[in-house]
């Protein structure tokens, strides 16, 4: 086991634990924030688990889950919009976090990969995974014109 599985299992297990009983308990609101949270940490934990593993085609499945993940939010803060209208959610800084995280990984992957193709691949999952799931959390709360009720 390496320093790179270890930083996987803790995001992993910490984070995508936490937003699964996020996502299982609680009102609406905690629920639908857990649900983009789980996106944005289990992302950077399938780059970690890449690295660890030496298998890039984990890098793949990160690409479309950054990609596929606030997509599926943005779905859901459209069809919940009703629910939400009263009691909106907020994650400022849980999402501010999440997209930290995220940040860190790419950064600490790209340090250990050095210039080729494979760091503008993470760098392209980064910018998704961290412009996606800001936007997502953006329009959890209501702040986009046209995805809620707008």
């Amino acid at each position: 086991m390496n320093g790179w599985l270890v930083a996987a299992t803790v995001v992993l297990g910490g984070g995508v634990g936490a937003t699964l009983w996020g996502v299982a308990t609680g009102p609406l609101r905690r629920r639908v924030v857990a649900q983009n949270l789980s996106t944005a940490l289990a992302c950077p934990g399938l780059l970690l688990l890449a690295q660890g593993y030496d298998r890039p085609a984990y890098v793949d499945l990160a690409l479309v889950l950054a990609l596929l993940g606030p997509v599926g939010t943005l779905v859901f803060a459209r069809l919940l919009t009703d629910e939400l209208a009263d009691d909106p959610p907020r994650a400022r800084g849980v999402t501010w976090a999440a997209a930290g995280l995220g940040a860190a990984v790419v950064v600490a992957l790209c340090a250990a990969v050095g210039p080729s193709r494979a760091m503008a691949k993470l760098l392209l999952v980064g910018a998704l995974l961290i412009g996606g799931n800001v936007v997502a959390s953006r329009a959890l709360s209501g702040g986009i014109a046209g995805v809620r009720g707008g």
